[in-house]
């Protein structure tokens, strides 16, 4: 089983305030991580110190990406290598339509852009096991979205882009019941042989939909519990208390 990402000792702060210190993960090929933590536990700050939000700056640790040093490559050349973030709060884009947003983001990807038919037959697939309209690839990105609509067109992303490594941000947040099984149940799908799945959350009803391989207890800055799902388990009657 190939390594996709090998996290060692990473420490980063934001505004002067150190947030991680020191995290340690690996992740391998076909894998689906789960990384849960209370409020202000680093797990945004996670997401976003791997994708290279400015932001946020990085004070100690490695952190390589199929054998290359993620720290040192820019943002569009960690999505072009295959990392992928869904954003907890998904920015309206004015002027720029979800299908020009999703065929220019393949072409930087892939080289090429791609063919009109094949791509509209395939966005549709996706959008259909979605529950979102078809009308939603003309509208302008995320521009009058629902938060729930806003989370689905980051899974309609994701889904068209296939990276090798989806990090996936409180997607639930701000779902309702119905459209977290429709958004979770479709993750599933997505994982493959190839590539694998870091999903961040503190809302453990996702967990009737998706089966984890691997949990991780992320507070104040580090992880201090990894296992299985019964970790999940268990907080969901303890809560976090006996991790702090």
């Amino acid at each position: 089983m190939k390594e996709i990402i090998n996290i060692k000792n990473l420490q980063a702060s934001a505004d002067g305030k150190n947030i991680l210190k020191g995290i340690d993960l690996q992740i391998n090929e076909g894998e689906v991580h789960l990384v849960m933590g209370p409020n202000g536990a680093g797990k945004s700050t996670l997401a976003n110190v791997l994708m290279g939000h400015p932001n946020y700056h990085v004070d100690g640790g490695e952190v390589s990406f199929f054998d290359k040093d993620l720290l040192e490559m820019k943002v569009d050349e960690r999505a072009k290598a295959g990392l992928f973030l869904s954003f907890q709060y998904p920015e309206e884009v004015p002027g720029i339509t979800v299908e020009n947003f999703l065929k220019t983001s393949i072409k930087e990807k892939t080289g090429m852009l791609p063919m009109t038919t094949r791509f509209r037959k395939q966005a549709h697939q996706i959008m259909d096991k979605l529950d979102m309209k078809h009308e939603y690839l003309n509208r302008y990105l995320n521009q009058g979205f629902s938060g729930g609509e806003k989370k689905k067109n980051e899974i309609l992303q994701m889904a068209m882009l296939k990276p090798r490594l989806a990090i996936l941000d409180e997607t639930d947040s701000g779902l309702d019941i119905d459209a977290i099984r429709s958004v979770y149940e479709n993750l599933t799908e997505l994982v493959s042989e190839n590539n694998s799945m870091l999903i961040i959350t503190h809302y453990n009803k996702i967990l009737d939909y998706i089966k984890p391989d691997f949990v991780h207890v992320l507070v104040d800055g580090k992880i201090v519990k990894s296992g299985t799902i019964e970790i999940a388990n268990e907080i969901d009657t303890k809560g976090f208390e006996s991790y702090k």
